[in-house]
């Protein structure tokens, strides 16, 4: 008997990939008009963290929309802690000295005021109870591998086999995974999943789509002292530590007892292999403006994770036979809000009502592009057309001259002046890498364990755990290749863009050679997008493997 004979298998009605805001919104909308109509639809939520949450990643300054719309009685059912927006700065830096642009200059959809300061991880916790509660099945530890085809039909997923040694044998602990067969696979894996980004270019979803477009966030979650602490502010900059060439920027937000969210974003589409995304968040918290409320503070959590920022143009086509696109998997970021969580709520609202109808009417087996129909008439859709030639402005101006111009296209559409022009984004992120003599070199302050950190250290506060005998999740398909151009010809910049030590090129007498530390990796996915020649794959590793995220 083979071993795909071997498998146990389950049949359910959906399939849920990913236990974030999306699949869980899907699955509890689902489930709750399932009972309106009395019709019992059985759902499974698979999530590769240890548990629900603990591969959520985010500032978080939430609008309530998608919560409305989800739960409108959500306040009474115990949320997280959650402290509404009451001050609201937005600053320029300089090396030392800042300027305030005043809210009143800012279009209208970049106010934070009515959204709420919250840690997401803790939301989707809270949201992973209430699924539970309703008869909805999450199975946390159990990451989807594959995709099960039938006639260019996906009809389910297999999860990852269980003990599976570095070399590919098979430990005294194997054991195959699962079939989970369904009539929708709904794909809610956040960013550059690992399925989403095969089932676009089997299906080729993206063909009608500009390029997809990437930031890497990384966030730090302190204890500050309780005369630093002020509930309700919410604070972005740009500027310093960057040149006006790349783009990026940062957040501070306080909530809950004395805790501050700081986070800082780089767009993957910077030039120089020899920046680094963390340690430009290191010397950013040196800045007088930002070290003055982590004095005397501790650092208690860190993390790291891609954010979609390809916005409006890049939105794939979100149906395909047996299944949908939901959420960050289909890259529903507002980036100049630097926000997202609501619009993952409200796809997962739109996909589950037209599945409703599918199930009601008994006419599963027909591709939902109802779906597809609905969200071109959403909000969702509506808000990012509204910033949708931002982060091309930005790319191709710099961040004063493009923000401006952004700034003043987000005016005119926001008071009804709709300009028929769409832009581009020209090309992705990994071709954006220069080679290395044309490269400036940048010289970064050791850290000082007290404001400014080392990347081992940081990995450490964030939990990480991988089974140390395992294969290496993160594929180099060519070694040859990974030598001779991206280091070679770009100086390693994977040693660089890593936010948690995976990669060190090793030199020798005898050689040079990639190192991958793959138990560090947080799984932000960095790699996959940045390298120069597309040539590592990140993969699911096995079981609950990955980052342990508490509070972030």
């Amino acid at each position: 008997m083979s071993e795909e004979q071997s498998r146990d298998s389950i049949e359910v009605d959906v399939v849920i990939i990913g236990a974030g805001p999306a699949g869980l919104a899907t699955a509890i909308r689902l489930k709750s008009e399932a009972q309106k109509q009395n019709k019992d639809i059985n759902v499974v939520i698979l999530e590769k963290g240890s548990e629900v949450g603990a591969h959520i990643l985010s500032g978080a300054v939430i609008d309530p929309i998608g919560l409305d719309n989800l739960l409108p009685n959500w306040r009474d059912m115990e949320p997280p802690v959650m402290d509404e927006v009451v001050d609201d700065r937005f600053y320029v830096l300089g090396p030392a000295g800042r300027l305030r642009i005043p809210n009143f200059l800012l279009p209208r959809l970049m106010s934070n005021h009515k959204c709420y300061a919250t840690s997401l991880s803790n939301v989707v916790k809270w949201l992973g109870s209430i699924a539970q509660s309703m008869g909805i099945d999450i199975y946390p530890g159990f990451p989807a591998a594959e995709i099960i085809y039938e006639n260019d039909i996906i009809k389910g997923v297999v999860t990852g086999d269980f003990g599976i040694s570095k070399d590919g044998n098979k430990k005294d602990s194997y054991m195959p995974g699962m079939e989970i067969r369904a009539k929708y696979t709904i794909l809610a894996e956040g960013a550059r999943g690992h399925l989403t980004k095969q089932i676009i270019k089997k299906y080729n979803l993206d063909k009608d789509s500009d390029f997809q477009k990437y930031g890497i966030g990384i966030k730090e979650l302190w204890e500050v002292p309780t005369d630093k602490h002020k509930p309700g502010l919410v604070q972005h900059t740009m500027g310093w530590p960057l040149d006006s060439k790349t783009g990026g920027g940062s957040f501070m937000y306080h909530f809950d007892k004395n805790l501050v969210s700081i986070g800082f974003v780089v767009h993957l589409n910077y030039s120089n292999p020899n920046l680094s995304p963390f340690e430009e968040m290191q010397r950013f918290k040196t800045h007088p403006s930002i070290k003055e409320f982590l004095e005397g503070g501790k650092r208690i959590s860190y993390g790291a994770r891609v954010i979609n920022e390809g916005g409006y143009q890049s939105v794939p086509r979100l149906t395909f036979p047996g299944g949908l696109l939901v959420g960050c998997a289909a890259g529903f970021v507002n980036v100049p809000r630097i926000k997202g969580s609501h619009n993952a709520i409200m796809s997962g609202i739109l996909a589950a009502d037209e599945m409703i109808k599918k199930f009601v009417s008994g006419q599963t087996e027909e591709e939902l592009v109802e779906y597809q129909e609905s969200y071109d008439k959403s909000s969702i859709a509506k808000e990012l057309s509204k910033v949708k030639n931002v982060k091309p402005l930005w790319s191709r101006f710099g961040t004063f001259i493009g923000i401006a111009l952004g700034g003043l296209d987000m005016w005119l559409r926001d008071v009804g002046i709709n300009i028929p022009i769409t832009l581009s984004h020209k090309k992705p992120d990994h071709e954006s890498t220069i080679h290395i003599d044309n490269a400036k070199v940048i010289e970064y302050p050791k850290p000082d364990g007290v404001i400014t950190f080392d990347r081992l250290s940081s990995v450490y506060l964030s939990s990480t755990n991988h089974e140390e005998d395992q294969p290496i999740h993160l594929n180099v398909m060519d070694s040859t290749l990974q030598l001779k151009s991206e280091y070679q010809e770009y100086g390693g910049p994977s040693a660089n863009y890593c936010p948690a030590g995976v990669y060190e090129w090793i030199k020798d007498e005898n050689e040079t050679r990639l190192q991958i530390n793959a138990q560090n990796c947080v799984h932000c996915k960095t790699c996959d997008i940045k390298d120069p020649n597309q040539n590592i794959n990140w993969q699911v590793p096995e079981g609950s493997g990955g980052p342990n995220y508490s509070n972030m």
